[in-house]
């Protein structure tokens, strides 16, 4: 191997990294979303847990976070807008990141 291919090795591995990392922050700031979301409808405990997991796996339903977004605010029917909870996703994701690094 040549110097120019463990560079490129090593890209490849450093951005597959850096993807993986990115999703699972991503799906921990819809947890965190969830739990959120979960406290102002009042849910507690395993129900609560069991809200949060679903927000988590209805970001696979098509790319960026809008989806997430169009559930929650159809669940907490007005008592939170779709700019409230853009912004809380804004706000948990560096919340998620850090959580991730900690336990790195």
């Amino acid at each position: 191997m040549t110097t120019f291919d463990d560079r490129e090795n090593a890209f490849e591995a450093k951005f597959a990294h850096d993807s993986e990392m990115q999703f699972r922050a991503e799906a921990r700031r819809n947890k965190l979303l969830g739990l959120w979301a979960a406290e102002l409808m009042g849910k507690t405990g395993d129900e609560a847990a069991a809200y949060a997991a679903e927000v988590v796996s209805s970001d696979f339903e098509e790319a960026g976070s809008e989806d997430v977004v169009r559930k929650v605010v159809a669940d907490l029917a007005g008592k939170a807008s779709a700019d409230e909870i853009r912004a809380k996703l804004k706000e948990l994701l560096p919340v998620a990141k850090a959580q991730l690094m900690s336990e790195f």
